[in-house]
């Protein structure tokens, strides 16, 4: 796995899973397992990381990701592979 992409898993697991729950089931924030997100395309999931949701407590993340970065994390959020 490229060391951005291990980075990036890193990001998921601690900055995510703080408010979405550890294991992202679900906490402060909903839950981003694929059943979650099942049905969401991966641009809408990209544009919620990238931009945040006005009006809670999820932020913008697009000063310190890349679209690419983005796109990778809706994937991975899809996927459920977690290691």
């Amino acid at each position: 796995m490229p060391a951005r992409h291990l980075e990036l898993r890193h990001l998921v697991e601690h900055d995510c899973g703080s408010c979405h729950g550890m294991t992202l089931a679900g906490g402060l924030g909903p839950p981003l397992t694929p059943s979650a997100l099942e049905g969401k395309p991966l641009e809408y999931i990209e544009a919620m990381i990238l931009r945040g949701r006005p009006g809670s407590a999820m932020p913008a993340w697009d000063a310190m990701l890349s679209e690419d970065d983005a796109r990778w994390i809706a994937r991975y959020l899809k996927a459920g592979t977690r290691k």
